[in-house]
């Protein structure tokens, strides 16, 4: 999959289409990915013990990995990613600007 955790990228697809947000989860049994303040959904929660009373809670839910591209803070654009050697050690690249991303 070509994102990581804590990786920066902007949605590209879908209701949130443009929002420049963060990876916080990455699910790769199904290629979905759970953003930061992205995907937002009303979910309503049942009681669970007696006396206790329901509540209506909004939480981000994933998104498909192939809704979002990485972005570069710096240069304000959007980018695919290569990898590339750097000495001894293969590093992942924005194609767009030549940005090293942390692994």
């Amino acid at each position: 999959m070509h994102v990581k955790t804590n990786d920066k990228v902007i949605v590209i697809a879908g209701a949130d289409k443009g929002k420049v947000t963060e990876v916080v989860e990455v699910f790769t049994k199904n290629g979905q990915i759970l953003c930061k303040d992205v995907n937002i959904k009303t979910k309503h929660v049942k009681p669970r013990n007696e006396g206790e009373s329901g509540s209506i809670i909004q939480r981000e839910f994933p998104i498909h990995h192939s809704n979002v591209m990485h972005y570069s803070a710096a240069e304000k654009k959007r980018s695919r990613v290569g990898k590339k050697m750097e000495g001894d050690k293969k590093v992942r690249v924005l194609k767009a600007t030549g940005e090293v991303l942390a692994n």
